[in-house]
């Protein structure tokens, strides 16, 4: 019975100790070792949620304007599938358009969500202003929830958000 009973301690210690020793194995990487990407046009391209914006900026032909010190405001997939398809058939056919669509969640300068106090208005690429708002710990972009704030891109930031944002009409 004792002889039980030293087996059973022994088999939980050995359980025990196996679990605390495989534990840190199962723990996600720290930030530090995840390559940070080196432009925001890499950035967009290396983020598998927003490869319908990576698609659409290669096609407007846009990735050299996502190099430098820019900060991208970058709809996830989910956003621009609440995009009607007739739309995206349209911006498709119309080049211009859609360098002015994609240019209008681009700033040219780096802005940190950190940065962003009560509201503002930014001038974007293509000329045309966006507001910028913080409360608490919620940023929002016009009428879209910045989701994931501050991803780093070299030089520049990537914020993702929910929505496309429309160019106001000129």
């Amino acid at each position: 019975m004792i002889q039980r009973s030293i087996s059973s301690i022994a088999l939980a210690t050995l359980t025990l100790t196996t679990a605390l020793a495989l534990g840190g194995c199962a723990t996600p990487s720290s930030p530090s070792t995840v390559a940070q990407a080196a432009t925001p046009a890499a950035a967009v391209r290396q983020n598998p949620e927003l490869s319908t914006l990576n698609r659409l900026v290669q096609q407007a032909g846009l990735e050299a304007a996502l190099q430098g010190p820019v900060t991208v405001f970058a709809p996830n997939d989910e956003a621009f599938k609440a995009v009607p398809a007739a739309t995206l058939d349209k911006l498709a056919k119309d080049p211009e358009a859609l360098k002015a669509l994609l240019n209008y969640h681009v700033v040219p300068s780096v802005l940190k969500s950190k940065d962003i106090t009560g509201g503002a208005q930014l001038v974007t690429a293509n000329g045309a202003k966006v507001s910028v708002s913080k409360a608490g710990d919620f940023v929002t972009v016009d009428e879209a929830l910045v989701i994931a704030a501050d991803q780093p891109a070299g030089q520049g930031v990537v914020h993702v958000i929910d929505r496309v944002l429309t160019p106001p009409k000129k």
